[in-house]
């Protein structure tokens, strides 16, 4: 356990979070994070002070959730600016464990979620989703918290957790946020830097692609296969974007619709910009 100069104390190991947390009652929001954060993360944090006691914001870079060959390694960290905007955004508590406490030598239980996980990420990235679900009930279990904040730009992890909270009668209010947003309409993510300046420019591309597909929805276009296509025909005329691929889902059990689509439906997509992997969605209906 460590003071951090005056903002929120830094706790590192699940016994010493759950002694702060005895120590602490009332209620608690959890923001949990791997960490560079950025905006759309405050925001998080913002929401959680309004509607608790107590904010705990979680930094762990999860190895689990990384597949062979993406980018474990180099995913930006910068532990020092963390902690200063977390103090400045008045967080009670930071809890900051490695990946040796959260995975000790022996370690072999997991969470699997089966349906939801089947498709979309889950498919792009086999065993993704063992990895989110196990960190974050191991962090749910650390941190006990009443409420725990999500962005919907994660469209199908929030969908994920609902699901594993729901199951596991585990009681934590999962509250999904919006989007937070450049002002060029590109979705905030910590992987963001990986951009070019040139693919940056060429970004915002991926909303204006959504964008194209909700405006179409609320003229009354309900043709699940005419939906897509208004996506990929817009990010395909950019030359920096590649389409790895766009979905129109059930919003709860994330299957693909086809034909006419009445009820809610989640719109996603994902596009390359070289190496770098860009998810957005919007919700329909």
């Amino acid at each position: 356990m460590a003071e951090n100069g005056g903002g929120p104390v830094v706790l590192s190991t699940p016994a010493e979070m759950r002694a702060w947390r005895r120590a602490h009652p009332g209620e608690l929001g959890f923001v949990p994070t791997m960490g560079y954060l950025h905006d759309g993360h405050l925001a998080l944090v913002q929401r959680s002070k309004q509607e608790n006691a107590l904010t705990v914001v979680s930094i762990f870079v999860n190895p689990m959730q990384f597949g062979p060959g993406e980018d474990f390694e180099r995913y930006p960290r910068d532990e020092a600016r963390d902690l200063r905007l977390l103090a400045e955004a008045g967080v009670d508590a930071v809890y900051l464990p490695t990946p040796a406490v959260m995975y000790p030598p022996g370690y072999q239980t997991y969470v699997t979620v089966e349906e939801v996980t089947k498709r979309l990420e889950g498919a792009a990235r086999p065993g993704h989703f063992r990895g989110v679900a196990t960190v974050v009930l191991k962090l749910f279990n650390a941190v006990e918290p009443t409420r725990a904040y999500f962005g919907r730009k994660d469209a199908q992890q929030l969908r994920v957790i609902r699901r594993m909270v729901q199951d596991l009668d585990l009681g934590v209010e999962v509250v999904p946020c919006d989007i937070v947003r450049e002002p060029d309409g590109l979705a905030m993510s910590s992987r963001n830097v990986y951009l070019s300046p040139e693919q940056r420019a060429a970004a915002p591309v991926v909303k204006r692609a959504l964008d194209v597909a909700a405006s179409r929805w609320a003229a009354g276009e309900r043709e699940a296969e005419a939906l897509r296509r208004a996506v990929a025909e817009v990010v395909a005329g950019e030359p920096l974007a590649a389409l790895e691929y766009v979905s129109l889902a059930d919003d709860v059990t994330l299957e693909e619709l086809e034909g006419r689509v009445e009820g809610p439906a989640l719109l996603s997509v994902v596009v390359r910009f070289g190496a770098t992997r860009l998810l957005d969605n919007v919700e329909l209906g």
